[in-house]
């Protein structure tokens, strides 16, 4: 059976539509999952900031109105998007707690 790929590698116009959308697809969702842990890392800075502003300030790791409203947010964002706001909340529940151990490490 061809392989239907041109000098590049390159699936040509004449292979499979399926595997062509597959293909598509699944470079979709790496770049989506490269973009998730980039924003993940640029939370956990802003999170590392204000732990520092918290130590400076003698201000307590846990401040459990802030973590509410984070937890708010992310059910109506979840819900905006037509995701499991369960889901979503687990998923910031475990940043939320990742970035307080982090925070009392720092100490």
């Amino acid at each position: 059976m061809a392989d239907n790929r041109d000098d590049a590698g390159e699936r040509s116009a004449r292979g499979d539509p399926a595997e062509m959308e597959l293909d598509e697809l699944r470079e979709e969702i790496r770049n989506i999952d490269q973009e998730i842990v980039e924003r993940i890392a640029q939370r956990t800075y802003v999170a590392e900031s204000i732990a520092a502003v918290k130590r400076e300030q003698g201000l307590p790791t846990t401040d459990e109105s802030q973590e509410q409203a984070v937890m708010d947010r992310a059910g109506a964002n979840a819900e905006q998007f037509d995701v499991d706001a369960n889901l979503v909340k687990a998923i910031f529940r475990l940043l939320i707690e990742l970035n307080k151990v982090e925070q009392r490490e720092s100490r």
